[in-house]
């Protein structure tokens, strides 16, 4: 028999249900003893005390509802107990209603069965014994009891194994949430670290290195050549302030500088004009189709894979010119990067992380991917450099409906 804390709220209403019938109607066999209506009213109430007593010890004894062998001795000792109570006076009859239910809760379906079917046995011959006759009434009640108590005991067993698994498939959810709410946290902060070294090394790095190469030139200057050295740490100054600002805004996920107040053809022919002002390799920018507006990540995207295309192109391509071109289609805008550099091979290009260029081009290959686009890298030994970006349906959606008239237009059908 289970204790009380380790019962659902259903089972515990249950046992307390058990327990008020046991206690009435022992409690009703004893007064009808006491009234007159059965002989030896003394021993039916001493033998009805007995019953209780042994009852009520159950749910305090360990071994009861602890082991199975506990709760047969415990049966065993309060049905002899009702026994006696039987031979006594035929009100203890009703008692078998409610030992139906313990031994088949306490001594499982087969047990169980097997002890249900002795009790009402001993309740029919004992009803019929009492009235010195035999008849349906002595069969019907005391099965029919029995019947009704299996259906309920198996009828909540089953509800609470249902219950029980829809309580470990809650469980296996919540902790799935859980795991899934953490995965989510762990993409989000391995995205955002992902962004960051993009930008870093787009904008930050590229112009650090810039910022070298101009100080560089400074100091060669120095000091027979005053004047150059103070251009070159002029142009030095600007790219830090350039290189503060960008830092500034990619942190907050803004918009690039060069991208606020011009367009994205405008501010590559920028990038273009100022490689060429730091580096001194001219850079030429060209723009092919009918220019229209792009939606702005897009407009970031190619920005910083120019950037990054370009730096790669200043410090390892050792080239003696460049092209940008942006090229305006359809449904889709391309990117060409193309220097007369010494070349590489692609395929030879260490993995991210392992060298500065190799992170370059993964992070320039990732932000294509991220906007359903393709970036492609031709290039050999000697015969330099071309790096190709396609995003489809980077254009800005228009907020004009569909054949809808300009402003002031008349209508069709008018003279």
């Amino acid at each position: 028999m289970a204790t009380n804390r380790s019962l659902p709220p259903v089972a515990r209403t249950l046992q307390v249900c058990l327990h008020l019938l046991v206690v009435a109607l022992l409690a009703l066999a004893a007064a009808r003893a006491v009234a007159g209506d059965t002989p030896r009213p003394a021993a039916v109430t001493a033998a009805a005390v007995v019953m209780a007593a042994v009852y009520a010890a159950g749910p305090l004894l360990g071994p009861v509802h602890r082991s199975r062998s506990g709760a047969v001795v415990w049966l065993a000792v309060l049905g002899a107990a009702w026994v006696v109570l039987l031979v006594l006076t035929r009100d203890g009859v009703w008692l078998a209603f409610p030992l139906y239910f313990m031994e088949l809760h306490l001594l499982g379906r087969r047990a169980g069965l097997v002890a249900m079917t002795l009790t009402a046995v001993a309740a029919i011959t004992a009803f019929t014994w009492h009235q010195h006759a035999f008849n349906s009434a002595a069969v019907i009640g005391p099965a029919l009891g029995a019947a009704v108590a299996t259906a309920t005991v198996l009828g909540y067993q089953a509800l609470y194994r249902e219950s029980e698994e829809r309580r470990r498939l809650i469980d296996e959810l919540t902790a799935t949430r859980a795991d899934l709410s953490a995965a989510h946290h762990t993409a989000g902060v391995l995205a955002e670290r992902e962004r960051l070294a993009r930008e870093i090394h787009d904008t930050l790095a590229q112009s650090l290195s810039s910022i070298q190469l101009l100080l560089r030139a400074a100091q060669r200057a120095l000091p027979d050549r005053t004047e150059a050295a103070g251009e070159y740490v002029e142009q030095a100054r600007q790219a830090a302030q350039e290189n503060l600002t960008e830092a500034r805004r990619f942190v907050r996920a803004l918009t690039p500088p060069g991208l606020e107040d011009s367009s994205l053809s405008a501010a590559l022919e920028r990038l273009c004009a100022t490689t060429t002002a730091h580096s001194g390799m001219p850079v030429r920018f060209h723009v092919s189709g009918d220019p229209t507006t792009l939606q702005v990540p897009y407009e970031v995207a190619l920005l910083r894979i120019a950037q990054s295309a370009l730096a790669n192109t200043v410090r390892h391509a050792d080239a003696s010119h460049a092209e940008v071109t942006l090229s305006y289609m359809d449904t889709e805008v391309a990117l060409d990067v193309v220097d007369d550099g010494t070349g590489f091979d692609p395929t030879a290009v260490p993995a991210p992380g392992m060298a500065e260029d190799g992170f370059g081009l993964a992070a320039m290959r990732s932000r294509a991917r991220a906007l359903g686009g393709t970036l492609s890298i031709e290039s050999a030994r000697g015969e330099g450099t071309a790096v190709a970006v396609l995003l489809p349906g980077a254009q800005r959606p228009s907020t004009q409906p569909p054949n809808t008239p300009p402003p002031d237009a008349p209508p069709k059908d008018s003279p």
